[in-house]
């Protein structure tokens, strides 16, 4: 099994929206995916009630850090709560083969994030390279000044910015059917299947 974990302990900087069109990216690929949701809302939960059995199947995977069991399904995602940290978070990194953080270009998000991102270096398989752990700019327009500003910020903890995911209303409107972008017909999500490109690169 192979698990990607969605972690930033900001709340409001897009884990849901990752995590949910990440599982229904792998599971357009064929894969068995499972995703599982660790935070007290059940965002990601409740967006997988909603999902239409006409589309590729996502199981969901109820874990508990304390007591971690396994899912079946070769590839598996893990949406986090906002506040994540302690024995929390080293239990979830402990399931985890890989960590994507998603942050958004503001000020305050790059704040809220810089303890994170300094504890993520800090972890012995992060350091040895065992776990990759990457960023994904959200609702972000790389031409801007913010993206830079977010990009330098990062070059302290040493990360690399996988890709800039626009902000654009095709996330929103999936959102309540279960649904994410890549449901929709490929030419329809064109400009948006470029900037994942990386993160598909990054994973396999």
């Amino acid at each position: 099994m192979s698990v990607t974990l969605i972690a930033n302990p900001k709340g409001g900087c897009g884990k849901s929206t990752l995590a949910t069109n990440l599982a229904a990216w792998h599971a357009w690929q064929g894969d068995e995916v499972a995703l599982a949701d660790l935070d007290r809302q059940q965002s990601s939960r409740r967006w997988l009630e909603h999902r239409s059995l006409n589309f590729p199947a996502i199981e969901r995977w109820d874990i508990d850090p304390d007591d971690p069991r396994e899912t079946h399904c070769a590839k598996a995602v893990i949406d986090s709560p906002a506040g994540l940290h302690g024995k929390r978070l080293d239990a979830a990194i402990k399931l985890a083969d890989r960590v994507l953080v998603p942050v958004q270009p503001s000020s305050f998000d790059m704040w809220a994030s810089e303890a994170f991102f300094a504890r993520l270096s800090e972890e012995k398989a992060v350091r040895k390279g065992r776990l990759p752990v990457a960023v994904v700019g959200m609702r972000v327009n790389a031409r801007t000044v913010a993206a830079r500003e977010l990009a330098r910020f990062l070059e302290r903890f040493d990360l690399p910015v996988l890709t800039c995911l626009r902000e654009t209303q095709l996330y929103v409107q999936t959102l309540p059917r279960g649904l994410g972008i890549f449901d929709l017909p490929a030419p329809k999500i064109e400009r948006d299947l470029a900037e994942w490109q990386p993160i598909f690169t990054w994973l396999k």
